[in-house]
C-alpha cells in the first residue's frame, strides 16, 4: 500500500506537464525526487512550482560572430543569412540552456531557508550569473521578484520574447545582460533593494584567483577589484540581506595536468574582505559533499551515457553572509 500510495502521489505531482512538454516533465519527475531531501517547506514550495512552469512560444537562436536578435536576423541579406548559424529553441534549450536542469538550484534554496531566509514572497532575489530562466519562475512562484544578471548574450538571445519578462505566478522575472558592477549600465538596472543575492557556480576562487597559470578564456574577469565587487553588492542589498555562494566542482587535476579553474569552488573572497565591505559572516567554505551527491544521485547524475563517480568527481562548497 504504500508504494502504491508513493507512486499515485509522484503521478499527481508530474501528471500536469506531461500532456505539455517532455523537457518540463523530466523536471517535474526531478523536483519530485528531490522533495525527500530537502528540509525546509519553501524549498518543498519551490520544487511544486514547477507545475507552473509553461513551454515557451517558439523561437529561433541565431549566431554569427556572436548572438543576435530575430530582429537583426531579418534585416540581413540571404548571403549574409547564409553565415548564421540557427537553431530552433525547444523546450529543453530554453530551461536547461548549456547548464543543466534547473531543479539543481534546490540544494542553495534550501541552504538559504534553512540559515533562516524568509523574505521569499515579496522580497527581491537576485541570481548572478543565472544562466538560465527556470529557476527565477521557480522563485516568482513563492511571492519573489527575481532579477537573473549574466554577461552570456547567448541567454539574451534565447529569452527574447515579452513572455520572458515581468509578471509571472505571484513574483515577476527580469533578467540583466551586463558585467556588475564593472558596466553603469549594468548597474542601473540591476538596482537596489535585494533581500537575497544567489550566485551558482560563477564565484569560484579558480575562475577569480587561480592558484595556478590558466587560459584567461576559462577565468571570470570581474572587471573591478575585489573591493569594490563585494561593496557593490552590499549597497544592492537591504540591511539583513543575505548572500549565499555555492558552487559544485569536479576533482581538481594533478599538479603536473593542466589547471581545472572550476574545480576550485571555495570562496574567492576572505572572510576579512566580507567584513570590511560590510557583512557577518554566517558560513564560509562549509563542505557540502553529502547533500550535493545526494541530491545529484536524485537528478540521475551517475547514471546514463556518462555516468559521474560522485564520490570522486563531484565536491561542493559555500558561503554565506548578511549584510548587517
Amino acid at each position: 500500500m504504500f508504494v502504491y500510495a508513493a507512486a499515485l502521489s509522484l503521478a499527481l505531482f508530474i501528471q500536469p506537464q506531461q500532456a505539455t512538454s517532455k523537457a518540463l516533465a523530466e523536471m517535474a519527475q526531478q523536483a519530485a525526487a528531490m522533495r525527500p531531501l530537502v528540509e525546509s517547506e519553501i524549498t518543498q514550495r519551490w520544487l511544486e512550482g514547477v507545475n507552473q512552469l509553461p513551454a515557451p512560444s517558439p523561437r529561433t537562436r541565431h549566431r554569427a560572430d556572436t548572438y543576435i536578435s530575430q530582429a537583426k536576423f531579418d534585416s540581413l541579406t540571404e548571403k549574409e543569412k547564409a553565415k548564421v548559424k540557427s537553431r530552433q529553441v525547444d523546450d529543453e534549450l530554453y530551461y536547461n540552456t548549456k547548464y543543466g536542469t534547473p531543479i539543481a538550484y534546490a540544494r542553495p534554496i534550501d541552504l538559504a531557508a534553512t540559515y533562516g531566509f524568509k523574505k521569499w514572497a515579496g522580497g527581491k532575489v537576485m541570481d548572478f550569473g543565472y544562466g538560465g530562466i527556470g529557476q527565477l519562475r521557480l522563485l516568482a512562484t513563492l511571492g519573489a521578484n527575481a532579477v537573473g544578471v549574466d554577461v552570456d548574450p547567448f541567454l539574451t538571445a534565447l529569452y527574447c520574447l515579452p513572455e520572458d519578462k515581468g509578471p509571472f505566478s505571484k513574483g515577476s522575472v527580469r533578467m540583466v545582460q551586463g558585467r556588475f558592477p564593472a558596466e553603469r549600465r549594468a548597474v542601473r538596472e540591476v538596482g537596489t533593494g535585494y533581500d537575497l543575492i544567489l550566485s551558482k557556480n560563477t564565484l569560484k576562487r579558480g575562475y577569480i584567483h587561480p592558484e595556478r597559470p590558466a587560459d584567461k578564456r576559462m577565468l571570470i574577469d570581474l572587471g573591478v577589484s575585489d573591493k569594490r565587487f563585494l561593496h557593490a553588492l552590499h549597497d544592492a542589498m537591504n540591511p539583513g540581506g543575505v548572500m549565499l555562494i555555492y558552487n559544485l566542482c569536479p576533482a581538481p587535476a594533478p599538479l603536473d595536468k593542466p589547471y581545472v579553474p572550476w574545480a576550485d569552488g571555495r570562496s574567492p573572497f576572505t572572510k576579512e574582505q566580507f567584513v570590511q565591505a560590510g557583512f557577518k559572516v554566517l558560513a564560509f567554505d562549509v563542505n557540502d559533499d553529502k547533500p550535493t551527491r545526494a541530491m545529484a544521485h536524485a537528478l540521475g547524475w551517475d547514471i546514463g551515457d556518462q555516468p559521474m563517480d560522485l564520490k570522486k568527481d563531484l565536491f561542493a562548497w559555500f558561503t554565506m553572509v548578511e549584510r548587517r
